[in-house]
């Protein structure tokens, strides 16, 4: 026999021991890359959206899939989601829950950066149960989306393409996650942009997001909202009409205005999100970012010769006149094609962004009404909301006036405008390009208004109405008994157009200069940096009673 090794048999249980552990090791490994691997499995499916054939009709109907669409949204690979891995779960009812078949419950949700800033975002699916509302992803989800957003007062952005609140899960539990958004969405006004994009349908309840927010584009031809879908319209009135017909862009961006800008397709309708919030600050508290345009601040706009008539009567198209004045290439309307009597929109001056407010001659002369009006106050108190500075182009007839549009409440409207311009306290540039009559001279920010800058050009008219209808009231008799009426009228109306010249209001001081038009845009530049660390001390208030 061979002698034992004395240590021997330590070695042996030191071997055996290792071996176990391998052994133990392997098995513990291949269940973590198993659990690894159904969670890869799980993220992808759920990635797959709808799947295959509910992608396909998506695009048949000419709509890119939320996936898509949030690439085009944000920054390349910027975007964080939050749930993706929730999906409907069981409610009381006779319906079966699912889960496979509703993945992220037909919600997409979390944030990403655009132009290098945290924007959050709330995405329906359309793939997955028609992107109706379910209570996992509009109570958990799109709650928790609308709880950051605010707690970090950073935009927030809803794709729309939904049918609305699932009605499988009509228990209760939707209906009342609903009314916790709407309520989200008012104290979130005012603090941090919300944007509502139309890229699908938006019936019912859910139409009162783009209700509630700041910027609501709609796509042309697949896009609609309405607070009754086309089917509850048939079976509440008996009227038989399509989501498009009643709800449309055509509806909303021409007449109704609840809509804002009709763009040709998703692609083009994220585009314009994203151009909207580079002129918005992230929140209330905070002034909007600066975009060096390259644009001289001092340069001069000789074009405006070419552009502007002198004569009151004639009419000219003003944005010709916003994009000569602002940087170039910087103008952005919102609204273009609703109350196109007043024009509205964003702009860069020497690189800081401005509201515009401008009366429109090529549209009813540029009289304003009803819908002038709203169109005007709802921007209005989003710019002052924002912080970002006014500039009023003013060439205004003054109000409508006659039976129909007092029918119509014109002096409620009006007083909106009214009420908006003299609550704005960012800085106000307000230049007289020629009319300046009536009311039309107050909501367009005259001298009551606390402008910070009021200038007038010299062929300017500052006057309670247009000298024509001031000779017709005041000389009408005179005009009647002359043996040369025609000639008097002439005299009068050369008489009136002398007390109203803008030299009568920089004698009186009721304006700050006249200017040579060409001088617009270094004056408009200079009267912002002026009044760029402006405060305004107002009496303490819960709100005002603006008259809606």
């Amino acid at each position: 026999m061979k002698p034992s090794c004395a240590c021997g048999g330590p070695q042996r249980m030191r071997h055996r021991a290792e071996n176990q552990a391998q052994i133990e090791f392997a098995i513990v490994g291949d269940e973590f890359s198993a659990e690894v691997a159904e969670l890869k499995a799980r993220r992808k499916k759920n990635l797959g959206m709808g799947g295959p054939e509910k992608i396909a009709k998506q695009k048949e109907r000419g709509k890119l899939t939320v996936r898509e669409r949030l690439d085009l949204l944000f920054d390349p690979n910027t975007f964080i989601e939050f749930g993706l891995l929730a999906h409907q779960q069981p409610v009381r009812g006779p319906v079966e829950v699912d889960a496979d078949g509703t993945p992220a419950d037909g919600v997409v949700t979390g944030h990403g950066l655009v132009d290098g800033r945290q924007v959050w975002v709330i995405a329906y699916d359309f793939t997955v149960m028609a992107g109706s509302m379910g209570a996992v992803g509009e109570q958990f989800k799109a709650a928790r989306v609308r709880d950051l957003a605010l707690r970090y007062r950073k935009p927030i952005v809803w794709l729309l393409d939904s049918a609305g609140a699932r009605i499988q899960e009509a228990s209760g539990s939707t209906f009342a996650g609903t009314g916790y958004l709407f309520n989200d969405q008012v104290v979130m006004s005012g603090v941090i942009p919300q944007v509502a994009a139309m890229l699908g349908p938006c019936a019912a309840g859910t139409a009162y997001i783009p209700g509630l927010s700041d910027f609501v584009p709609m796509v042309k031809g697949t896009s609609s909202m309405s607070l009754g879908g086309a089917r509850l319209v048939k079976a509440a009135t008996g009227e038989d009409v399509t989501d498009h017909d009643m709800g449309g862009s055509q509806v909303h961006t021409y007449e109704s205005g609840v809509g804002d800008n009709e763009v040709a397709d998703d692609a083009e309708c994220i585009s314009t999100v994203r151009r909207f919030l580079s002129y918005l600050p992230s929140s209330n508290t905070e002034k909007p970012p600066f975009v060096d345009s390259g644009d001289p601040a001092d340069r001069l706009v000789p074009e405006l010769e070419k552009i502007v008539p002198t004569s009151p009567r004639a009419a000219y198209d003003v944005r010709r006149v916003v994009k000569t004045i602002f940087d170039h290439d910087s103008w952005f309307e919102i609204k273009p094609t609703w109350a196109k009597n007043i024009v509205v929109g964003f702009a860069r001056a020497a690189g800081h962004a401005v509201g515009v407010v401008a009366n429109q001659p090529m549209q009813k002369g540029g009289i304003l009404d009803v819908d002038a009006a709203d169109k005007a106050a709802r921007f209005i108190r989003m710019c002052d909301a924002f912080n970002v500075p006014l500039v009023y182009l003013m060439d205004v007839p003054g109000f409508l006036v006659g039976s129909q549009v007092e029918k119509e409440g014109i002096i409620r409207h009006g007083a909106k405008m009214l009420y908006a311009t003299s609550e704005a306290t960012v800085p106000k540039i307000t230049v007289i390009m020629r009319k300046a009559y009536g009311a039309g001279y107050y909501v367009m920010c005259g001298k009551g208004y606390q402008p910070d800058v009021l200038v007038a050009w010299p062929f300017a008219e500052i006057s309670v109405m247009g000298p024509e209808g001031a000779v017709n009231i005041i000389f009408n008799k005179q005009i009647e008994a002359s043996d040369k009426p025609e000639e008097t009228r002439t005299r009068m109306l050369d008489a009136i157009r002398a007390q109203i010249s803008p030299y009568i209001a920089a004698g009186w001081a009721m304006i700050d200069d006249v200017i040579d038009p060409a001088e617009t845009r270094r004056v408009i530049v200079r009267g912002l940096e002026q009044a760029r660390d402006k405060k305004v001390d107002r009496p303490w208030r819960k709100h005002g009673n603006i008259p809606v």
